[in-house]
């Protein structure tokens, strides 16, 4: 799931949440809250992932640029 995804779940949730705070539903307030702490959890596993490409990637052309000399 990318990051449009991630935040259209996300702002899907608050406005569950929004319209359960408006109507006194607990069941879509909390479910609206569940929605975006999923979808920033995911948004966080992501980047980590994406930071660890990035890294390894780095890795690998300073052990590339250390034999072509």
């Amino acid at each position: 799931m990318g990051d449009i995804e991630n935040k259209t779940e996300e702002w899907t949730g608050k406005v569950k949440e929004t319209v359960g705070d408006a109507t006194d539903n607990e069941d879509l307030q909390a479910e609206g809250a569940f929605d975006q702490a999923k979808a920033k959890a995911k948004q966080t596993v992501e980047n980590a992932k994406d930071d660890l490409e990035d890294a390894a990637r780095a890795a690998k052309d300073k052990v590339r640029s250390t034999f072509d000399r």
